[in-house]
Order: C-alpha cells, then structure tokens, then sequence
C-alpha cells in the first residue's frame, strides 16, 4: 500500500511539473479563439503499429486540467495497436482539451516508444531461455513510467534504484584496484556486507574476471561489451553456477 502511495504521489508530481511547464492554465491562443462554453470531442488514434503504454497517465492529465471532462479507453497499456485504431475519446470543454493534448500525447508517445522498442527485443528472443530488462538510463523523473512501459512491452524490470540491488559496476572496480584490491577481494566484502536478500552482481569483461567473480561469491554476472562469442563462453563455462546478463552493443542483428 506504502509503494502504491509513493507511486501515486510519484505520478501526480511530474504530470505538475509537465503541466507547469507548458502553462497549461494560461493558454493564451484557446482563450483567445475558443468560446469559454464550447463542446468538444477528442480521439486519439494509433498512426503506426505498436506497443500501448501511458494511457493511465493520458487520463490523469485531462482530468488534472479540467475534472468534468469524460474520458473513455478503448485500449489498455501493453496492447498491440494498428494505424488508425482508437485508443482512447475525450469529451468536454474544448477549451481544457486543446490545452492538455500536447502534454498527456508526449506522455503516450514516448512511453509507447518505449513499449514498442521493447517488444521487438522480446520476440526476438522469444523461445530462448533468456528475458529483456531495462536499466537505470532513464529521463529524470520518468523512471517509473519508463519502467512500467518496458512491462508493457514483455520486458522484465532491473533494480529500480542504487538501493534495490548490489551492483559492482566498472568505476567501482577502478576505484578500488587503484588501491591494489583484487577482483576477489572486492566481490568477497560485497558479499560480506551484503543486507539480506540482495543479490550480488559483478560488471566483468572476460573469462577470467568471470571465473574469478564468480568463485568469489558473486551471485550474478553482467559481461559487460563482450561478443556474443565470449559471451557464449562464459555461458557454457558458468551458466550454470550464476545468473548471467549481457550488457552494451547489444541490438536487433545480435
């Protein structure tokens, strides 16, 4: 209940800050040429194939702007989506439409984006034993949106934040082998100090840091810009001792 308030506490501060951002209640060019009392109808449809993901956030936005507008979703966040098919209608004071519109379709736009770039991933590895996840590159204050969207898409989540997981990146590393720690040395504290029921991953570049995290405890290994060669090495070799994700130069030929 905690995790859906903050969430919800979340949402309602960056659709503030998008609406604040583009003046939303003082849309000059509305005011100027649209009747205070003038109905209106709005629809948004699908102009290419894809991957639905922000239509929660695409209903909040109209109703912060104007509450007594009605708007009805013929379509759900992970849906599949053709051009021409109507997602969602608006209805009510043109005035509080036009002045909304812009915010909450940048919303569905690049959250459907985000989908839809996820789905293609998914099928391609759709039959392997092997799953999509996202990463921390997220827009500031989108992460959670963001995240949501690669849900839509099949994608699974990654650690959400610096807290929800133990991840012993490049710069930590070279931080501390500039001290004259070893690879080991650094995995073994890790895990020493580990808080119960976080996992811990090591960032390595080759079949030996791979090796030698893994003989130091580590509980899942990303292989950092390796080949799909030696990735395949090191998955025939420690597949089945650790949890084992790739990371960097990835893309749909690969």
């Amino acid at each position: 209940m905690v995790k859906d308030e903050r969430a919800d506490r979340e949402l309602n501060r960056i659709i503030g800050l998008a609406l604040a951002e583009d003046c939303v209640r003082r849309d000059v060019t509305s005011k100027s040429v649209i009747p205070a009392a003038l109905q209106g109808r709005a629809v948004l449809q699908a102009k290419a194939a894809g991957i639905l993901s922000g239509l929660s956030v695409f209903s909040r936005i109209f109703l912060r702007v104007d509450r007594s507008l009605e708007v009805k979703l013929s379509k759900r966040d992970g849906d599949a989506v053709s051009p021409g098919d109507v997602c969602a209608e608006v209805e009510g004071r043109a005035r509080s439409i036009l002045a909304a519109e812009r915010v909450a379709l940048n919303f569905v736009c690049h959250l459907s984006g985000v989908a839809t770039a996820t789905a293609r991933y998914v099928t391609e590895v759709r039959g392997l034993s092997a799953v999509i996840v996202d990463t921390r590159k997220t827009m500031p204050g989108m992460r959670r949106l963001e995240k949501e969207a690669v849900k839509a898409g099949g994608g699974v989540n990654h650690r959400f934040d610096l807290a929800d997981g133990i991840l012993i990146k490049d710069n930590h590393l070279a931080v501390l082998r500039a001290g004259g720690e070893s690879l080991a040395e650094i995995v073994r504290r890790a895990r020493s100090r580990a808080p119960a029921g976080l996992i811990v991953e090591v960032e390595v570049t080759s079949l030996a840091e791979a090796e030698e995290a893994a003989a130091a405890g580590a509980d899942m290994l990303l292989l950092d810009n390796m080949t799909p060669a030696a990735v395949g090495e090191v998955a025939l070799k420690l597949g089945k001792k650790v949890q084992l994700e790739a990371s960097g130069g990835i893309n749909l030929s690969n």
